[in-house]
């Protein structure tokens, strides 16, 4: 059946199943799921806590001031609620390690769980509500995702920010304990601020996307809680969500509210880099490991991929460990080279190394759109001559839950390492996944 307007609304229909849907509704899995999201969330959000974005965006809380409500990771101290979503959000996207939704190629975690913390660190909620808010506020973003999520990212909309908004407006209204028609008004309010450019990908505000988009979503259920209005159909109505950005009501997403959790549709990381990277690494290291290629091997490497892909993670001469991120050809280069992806691979001096940047050389790129938009094509050719050809497509071969539980365990126990010590990791990773016990979120936050 059609989504209607008013009391039928899609901007209604959403806001009841926020409000109306039980922790008990929600499948164990689903629970299961979001406690590996968070481990995930939270080790990316703890890799560069002094990086330059972070410390500029606390001086911008500093002019503003505010009441101390809500920690701000790694930095022994506490801002505002609303700024803490601010700054955890970018800091946890800085590296851009995070996980990404095949809906809509939208970092998913980093636009709520920053919110959903700082609310629930300040309101003292429990583990298991946290966990229920981020389910809920996930699975209206990949419903609005389904809805026009694609239409706005190929029109040059970054959905991590656009959709973000949305995720983070109805995991709070939940958190908040909204009524049905504040939830409305949250949900409005969050639309008509939702905005964010793919123009600014390799810059500082890439990051602050994530974090504009966490505390957005904040600000919009708190002033929905005192009643501020908005339009009631801000998402389906004539001049509003749907038709500005060029989507469609899609019915059957609609209709899975409270039926199925979709967690199958997130796919985490497994490289430092940009995702849309991410098939092509594969695809190459394939071939180096099963073939036994080695640098010196090496003819010539081409790759082909999406439009999207090229357009994001095309640049062919990065100068910074930023610019690398976003560089399929400093990706292969340094994959083949050196054989790690993660953390220690993205630094300004290994960007530039000069041996890296003559084997870029050898790598070129092509557009080839028959392949979907993560998906990769990589040849390479041998100097005796010989061709090796692999594909791979990151969003169709997403590990099952047991599997993502151990590899991001293994990832964040990397982060922990190279960062704030394994000591510190360990029973901070347990508590993680055993979140549900914990009483109140002040006391979890507290040990972080």
């Amino acid at each position: 059946m059609s989504v209607k307007t008013g009391a039928d609304g899609l901007t209604r229909r959403i806001a009841r199943f926020v409000v109306e849907t039980r922790m008990q509704d929600i499948d164990g899995a689903a629970y299961e799921h979001a406690k590996v999201a968070l481990l995930d969330w939270l080790g990316c959000a703890m890799i560069d806590v002094q990086n330059p974005l972070v410390m500029k965006l606390l001086r911008y809380a500093d002019c503003e001031g505010g009441n101390e409500q809500a920690t701000i990771l790694g930095q022994g101290i506490k801002k505002t609620v609303t700024q803490a979503a601010l700054i955890n959000g970018a800091a946890s996207h800085v590296t851009d390690y995070d996980d990404t939704t095949t809906i809509d190629i939208r970092h998913a975690s980093v636009g709520l769980f920053p919110s959903l913390l700082a609310c629930a660190e300040w309101k003292g909620a429990s583990g298991a509500e946290f966990l229920a808010a981020y389910i809920i506020g996930y699975r209206v973003a990949e419903v609005m995702g389904s809805c026009v999520g694609m239409a706005q990212y190929t029109v040059g909309l970054h959905t991590t920010s656009t959709m973000g908004h949305l995720a983070s407006a109805a995991g709070c209204a939940r958190l908040l304990g909204l009524s049905e028609q504040q939830t409305v008004y949250a949900l409005g309010l969050a639309g008509t601020l939702s905005s964010g450019l793919k123009v600014v990908f390799g810059t500082m505000t890439k990051a602050f996307h994530a974090g504009n988009a966490a505390q957005a979503g904040l600000r919009a259920a708190l002033l929905a809680a005192e009643d501020f209005t908005c339009a009631e159909d801000l998402l389906e109505g004539t001049d509003g969500y749907l038709q500005v950005f060029g989507g469609h009501i899609d019915d059957e997403a609609v209709n899975s509210l409270g039926r199925t959790w979709d967690f199958d549709h997130l796919a985490q990381k497994y490289h430092a880099s940009c995702h849309f990277t991410h098939s092509a690494i594969e695809s190459v290291l394939a071939i180096v490991n099963n073939e036994g290629v080695g640098p010196e091997d090496v003819a010539a490497i081409r790759v082909q991929s999406s439009h999207l892909a090229l357009k994001a993670a095309g640049k062919e001469d990065p100068q910074t460990a930023l610019e690398g991120k976003f560089s399929i050809p400093y990706c292969l280069a340094n994959a083949i080279l050196r054989g790690d992806t993660g953390l220690r691979a993205f630094t300004d001096e290994k960007v530039k190394d000069p041996g890296v940047k003559d084997f870029m050389q050898q790598i070129s790129l092509s557009v080839n759109d028959d392949l979907e938009p993560m998906a990769s094509r990589v040849t390479v050719e041998t100097r005796s001559g010989t061709v090796h050809e692999q594909s791979c497509d990151v969003f169709r071969e997403i590990p099952g839950l047991e599997e993502k539980r151990m590899r991001i365990q293994k990832k964040f126990m990397d982060i922990a390492a190279a960062t704030f010590g394994e000591k510190r990791g360990r029973p901070l990773m347990d508590r993680v996944l055993s979140l549900e016990t914990v009483g109140d979120m002040r006391d979890f936050v507290a040990r972080i």
